[in-house]
């Protein structure tokens, strides 16, 4: 019989997974799983349990959260001998990783069905500074966002907080000098922020690296150099409809290797998480753990 190991975090998402983890445990069973839980109890926690799942050999690690549980999760996982499959359960605020990878966020029940009708397949995995991220990475004022929203208030209202959030930052965001090196080519300027992206869902955004794949080998680059308040904002309605790419205050290219030096301190965002500081390289492991995903996203990514 397959092992499955489930880890969850026990306050994401308005507390809604640890009601229905019975329901979750009889599905997975059904499945043909031997199924047990691990509920996380603080900052690090699913990387180590993650690891001891390594370690037992599980057929399957679930990871039951928002994108910084699985992020988690994926650190745990990531450059171990041996590699469980990957499975989401979605029950976060943004879930970037999930709407990239086609689970379902509407229920519980649908994201299981994933898991266990869906198709696994192989997907890229970023390392930076010994520390791995799944679906974005990034550095500048704005994307430290994602970690200064108080966890109390995104269980209370949501998406609804990030916005609050970056609304009363916009004022005193100020341009970083830095220094990035992709595959080669070099920028040398001041910028807003930089993202490297895996998936293209970013903050609820699902059109902001429009080109990209999960599994190509490629980080997609998005650069936003120096640029006033009212340009910030029409770029910010552009990137809804993925237009943004066009726009002469952006950089938008495809990249393996990423280097990037600030000369003032310049924090480093992992999949919605503080991440320490910059300088960093960043490295695509190509096809690196096996992730289910929907039945459509596969069909996409095996090109047929």
């Amino acid at each position: 019989m397959k092992r499955a190991r489930i880890i969850y975090n026990p306050t994401s998402g308005r507390e809604v997974f640890k009601k229905h983890l019975p329901e979750v445990l009889d599905r997975l069973e059904r499945a043909g799983y031997e199924t047990s839980c691990h509920a996380t109890t603080g900052a690090g926690d699913a990387t180590t349990a993650a690891k001891i799942a390594v370690e037992r050999q599980y057929d399957l690690v679930v990871a039951a959260g928002g994108d910084g549980t699985i992020n988690e999760v994926v650190n745990g996982l990531a450059e171990q001998p041996y590699r469980p499959k990957l499975g989401i359960i979605p029950v976060g605020t943004t879930n970037d990783f999930a709407r990239a990878i086609g689970v379902p966020r509407s229920t519980i029940e649908a994201a299981c069905d994933v898991i266990v009708d869906g198709i696994s397949m192989p997907i890229d995995v970023g390392r930076v500074n010994d520390r791995y991220f799944i679906n974005i990475a990034g550095g500048g004022r704005l994307t430290e966002l994602t970690y200064e929203v108080p966890s109390k208030m995104k269980t209370m209202i949501g998406q609804l907080a990030y916005y609050l959030k970056g609304i009363e930052m916009l004022p005193s965001i100020k341009p970083t000098e830095v220094e990035i090196e992709y595959d080669g080519k070099l920028f040398d300027g001041e910028i807003m922020l930089f993202l490297v992206s895996l998936t293209n869902s970013v903050g609820g955004f699902e059109k902001l690296a429009p080109d990209s794949s999960l599994n190509d080998g490629l980080f997609d680059l998005i650069i936003l150099k120096k640029a006033n308040l009212a340009d910030f904002i029409k770029i910010a309605s552009l990137a809804v409809r993925g237009e943004h790419v066009h726009d002469p205050h952006i950089i938008y290219t495809k990249a393996n290797r990423i280097k990037v030096k600030a000369t003032d301190k310049m924090q480093l965002n992992l999949d919605g998480e503080y991440g320490g500081l910059l300088p960093g390289e960043f490295v695509n492991l190509y096809q690196h753990i096996e992730v289910f995903v929907s039945k459509e996203k596969a069909e996409k990514m095996s090109g047929k």
